[in-house]
């Protein structure tokens, strides 16, 4: 492999956009794909009516509430770097595949509604960034709208993130009166609202506009300058080793909705971003720039184009270079197979694709052989990437066909929908009744939708309310101790699952039976 395949790896910028509902996710992403011509008219997210719809939403229930469920991929060229966004569903019901596609990343964009402050999905999800040590940008969204005090907005998120800040620039006023904001970084002051030739204004050696000029009249300017003197002085000092470390988050001011501030956000992410890293695995890290190919399946999505049914294994590519044909081996099933049907993503647009290099995500066509967590190697060295999370469900439902007539799309649409992981299937020992687990409601009411609606499958789903699933370790369970307290179930993997009604029934047989071993798979290490 020559020189062209490690600039292009080095060129690579994998990121995953994080925040809470509704704090403008994929109106940034939207108007990243805008700077990077990967479309020519960003949909407002909010505008139904229209018939516009963002273009990372692409699915029918999404268009309809105007949220996302599913992780979008898109990716686009600037300035010499190739961008993979993946644009994660904000709803905390869905928070499963956003975890997942967090370890398909090598950093992650922040989005925090600067009226808002920070949010509870918002948290959890930097938690897990900050376990996995992933780089955070921050990015304060919808200040052309009457927001909470920068100064308050940077003290809360280093108190409640607990992870030191920069402000990359900063407001100058907020909601009606926000006239822009003085760019530390780049020495010079962006205007909202003005001609492209007004747009910047260049700051002198003392941080200033030079001479006259309309906006010095402002008290807004005055104020600024005193806030950035208290940044100068009492704030954090600029790290790129911390950035990269995830210990420094660069914070950016702006508005997504009007693109203000984005492209100043987007040049100095890809100046500070970092670009694909070694990755762990059962026989050691995985250097990025090594020649023999490999990735992993992090999401698999059914029916993203509901014409043709078809199934997509999205893959994050970890080492070498991927070559549409290539034959590779999968561990988990010790067998090879040839990889000649590919894709590349801009939400529902798809094309092939020939070669794609590591931190790039490909789509590969699945008839049922890939698993979510599937390592995929070429040549001799056979290994495994670190376990995905896998979450036990809270909620669970009794799950039939309406219509005995359909019962062969009703399995189908259940095995296809179940192998994507955000909902878990269970069938009950002695009635072989099936069940639905998830992590929310949210996930059941996507599933009756997509099976009405896909499959031509209607569904009766009787709540069972929540349950405690702790899976027997070995594969033999005396099945007379199944009860309404403690019912026992196989998993899709014909593992044993009880699911306990509370706590006090859980305690209540560890007591009685010992000698049953119990285990929670989110308590196991990766």
């Amino acid at each position: 492999m020559g020189n062209n395949f490690k600039e292009d790896v080095l060129s690579r910028r994998t990121f995953a956009i994080i925040s809470h509902p509704d704090a403008g996710k994929t109106t940034l992403t939207e108007k990243l794909l805008l700077f990077g011509g990967a479309i020519r008219d960003a949909g407002t997210v909010k505008a139904k009516k229209t018939g516009k719809f963002a273009t990372s939403d692409w699915m029918e229930i999404e268009k309809q509430r105007g949220i996302s469920v599913t992780s979008s991929v898109m990716q686009f060229d600037y300035d010499g770097f190739r961008v993979n966004i993946l644009d994660t569903p904000g709803h905390q019901d869905f928070s499963e595949d956003t975890y997942r596609t967090l370890m398909a990343v090598d950093s992650a964009v922040m989005i925090v509604d600067a009226a808002k402050g920070i949010e509870a999905q918002t948290l959890k999800l930097f938690k897990v960034c900050r376990m996995r040590g992933i780089p955070i940008f921050t990015f304060m969204n919808k200040l052309d709208r009457q927001g909470k005090p920068p100064l308050e907005l940077l003290a809360e998120l280093e108190e409640v993130l607990g992870i030191e800040s920069y402000p990359m620039n900063w407001p100058i006023g907020m909601g009606k009166e926000f006239l822009g904001i003085y760019d530390r970084f780049n020495n010079r002051v962006e205007q909202f609202r003005v001609d492209d030739s007004e747009r910047f204004i260049p700051l002198n050696e003392d941080g200033e506009i030079a001479g006259e000029h309309p906006l010095k009249t402002s008290g807004l300017y005055d104020q600024t300058l005193d806030e950035i003197m208290l940044l100068n002085e009492a704030g954090n000092e600029f790290s790129a080793e911390k950035i990269a470390a995830g210990n420094l988050t660069p914070v950016f001011f702006g508005s997504a909705l009007t693109a203000f501030g984005v492209q100043t956000f987007l040049e100095s992410y890809l100046e500070f971003a970092p670009p694909p890293k070694a990755r762990n695995s059962s026989i050691g890290k995985i250097d990025p720039l090594g020649e023999q190919f490999s990735g992993f399946v992090f999401k698999i999505q059914a029916n993203m184009n509901p014409a043709h049914r078809d199934r997509i294994a999205f893959v994050r590519v970890c080492s070498g270079k991927f070559e549409r044909g290539m034959t590779v081996n999968i561990p988990r099933l010790n067998k090879q197979i040839k990889l000649s049907q590919s894709t590349s993503f801009m939400a529902e647009e798809r094309s092939t694709v020939d070669e794609a290099v590591s931190g790039d995500i490909i789509g590969l066509y699945d008839t049922g052989t890939y698993q979510i967590g599937d390592t995929l190697t070429s040549g001799k060295d056979d290994f495994q990437y670190e376990r995905l999370p896998q979450f036990t469900p809270e909620l669970y439902v009794r799950v039939s066909a309406k219509n005995v007539m359909k019962q062969k799309s009703f399995y189908k649409g259940i095995q296809q929908l179940v192998q994507e992981g955000a909902i878990q299937l269970y069938k009950t020992i002695k009635t072989d009744d099936y069940l639905l687990g998830a992590v929310g409601q949210l996930q059941f009411e996507v599933f009756e939708h997509r099976m009405r609606n896909e499959y031509n499958a209607e569904v009766i789903m009787e709540r069972m309310g929540s349950k405690i699933a702790r899976w027997v370790d070995g594969e033999t369970v005396d099945e007379n101790l199944s009860s309404s307290r403690s019912l026992l179930v196989k998993d899709r993997f014909d593992q044993y699952v009880f699911l306990f009604e509370n706590d006090f029934a859980l305690r209540w047989f560890q007591e009685k039976n010992p000698k049953v071993k119990l285990y929670n798979p989110m308590d196991q290490e990766a």
